[in-house]
């Protein structure tokens, strides 16, 4: 081979092998990526939940239920076949072969209300998979926020915890050099063990949030957030009556409705209709005769089964209508609640704000007076921790917050963004 041609043939085998290390890295990348948002992490739980698993093969089953309403029959027609011999007794050579088929037919208004209620059904499927969309909504938005407060405090834990090492190391020093007592160092060095304790308590409540948040995910865990989380949206006015629970419960009640209005058609079994020819003769010698039969079969009707099937439609049909009327009446509550628990959530930020901000220009001045020995190391202590809390409160209100506006969103029945 020529020696550029084989310069060529390698430069070519490693840009293929280049792209086909970059492709798999990308795809690995993309696959481990954890999701770092509210609306990330949803998607993530839904694809684990039985009813996101079952939906494709439950909209095959009402489709195959739609196609069966339009069709010509309410059943398969049904081959019948019969012999008739006299071989095993006189054997005169008498002989009959009877073939027929057996037709069912719908009952008056059947085929109507059928496709009313796979209609209804088709329906009912879908507003039933967005109401169990919003339930689970509800669980990933507390478990998120709940996370992030824990996480909030696990940070300020451990900002409390450099503080306090920062003052025993001043403390230890000022004490080395007989400017402070033995038992100032000793509080100084309580407050970095309590401080550690607490950053020991609050790194649990991390761990125990994440462990829910993942189990709801399918194992999937979100990162660690980088300061303030992103607050979903405030949500503009949206009518009751789009909420995806209500509709749920007014689509149950159109089924059980039509299933009522159906079961009020079928008083009785399907009728049939039988088409057969008959070929026979009475002995040997004869010739085979060729005839065909017409009939119908009506079965009869009414009965204690049927009444106890329409009576047990119409209840369903009547707890439906029931739990609709309650169910209303209790979103338009919950969603009253969030929008004071919004307005409330509102104030105490601006109020834990001021105090923090307070409390950090109080804690710059005792930090200098003790610096100056014009303090002493409780009352440094104690504006530390009031600091601290402060701050923790602030924060904390932030996310109750951005939590009282998701729960908001939840009560109108909106997914996470």
């Amino acid at each position: 081979m020529h020696p550029k041609s084989r310069i060529s043939t390698r430069l070519r085998q490693a840009a293929l092998a280049i792209t086909i290390i970059g492709t798999s890295v990308s795809t690995y990348a993309q696959s481990v990526a954890p999701p770092a948002s509210l609306k990330d992490l949803f998607d993530a739980a839904w694809t684990q939940q039985p009813e996101s698993q079952a939906l494709l093969v439950r909209r095959d089953a009402v489709h195959a239920q739609r196609r069966a309403a339009e069709s010509w029959t309410p059943e398969p027609p049904a081959l019948e076949v019969s012999k008739k011999t006299d071989r095993f007794n006189r054997n005169s050579g008498a002989r009959e072969l009877e073939v027929g088929v057996a037709i069912p037919l719908w009952l008056p208004g059947e085929r109507r209300s059928s496709s009313a209620l796979a209609d209804a059904e088709t329906a009912a499927l879908e507003s039933r998979v967005e109401a169990a969309r919003l339930r689970l909504a509800a669980s990933v938005r507390e478990a998120w926020w709940n996370w992030q407060l824990a996480h909030i405090d696990a940070e300020l834990a451990r900002a409390q915890l450099d503080s306090a090492r920062r003052i025993a190391s001043d403390v230890a020093r000022r004490a080395k050099a007989g400017d402070l007592a033995r038992a100032d160092q000793h509080q100084a060095d309580g407050a970095v063990a309590a401080a550690e304790a607490n950053v020991a308590q609050s790194e649990a409540g991390v761990s125990a949030a994440l462990q829910q948040l993942k189990a709801l995910s399918g194992g999937v865990a979100p990162t660690s957030p980088a300061g303030m989380p992103h607050a979903e949206p405030e949500p503009a006015s949206i009518s009751p009556t789009t909420h995806p629970a209500l509709i749920e419960l007014q689509d149950r009640a159109t089924v059980a409705e039509r299933t009522a209005a159906l079961t009020a058609r079928q008083s009785r079994s399907n009728p049939e209709l039988t088409l057969s020819t008959t070929r026979d003769r009475g002995e040997f010698g004869e010739r085979y005769s060729q005839s065909v039969t017409v009939g119908i079969r009506i079965p009869f009707g009414a009965g204690p089964r049927y009444d106890s099937r329409v009576a047990a439609a119409r209840a369903d049909a009547l707890e439906a209508q029931a739990q609709l009327a309650l169910d209303r009446s209790r979103l338009q509550s919950e969603q009253e609640s969030a929008v004071g628990r919004v307005n409330a959530a509102r104030a105490q930020l601006a109020a834990a704000e001021r105090r923090a901000t307070l409390a950090r220009e109080t804690r710059g001045f005792f930090e200098k007076s003790f610096r100056l020995g014009e303090t002493d190391l409780p009352s440094r202590l104690r504006i530390e921790a009031e600091a601290t809390e402060a701050e923790r409160q602030a924060a904390r209100s932030r996310i109750e917050l951005a939590s009282a506006i998701s729960s908001w969103r939840q009560s109108l029945g909106l997914l996470p963004q």
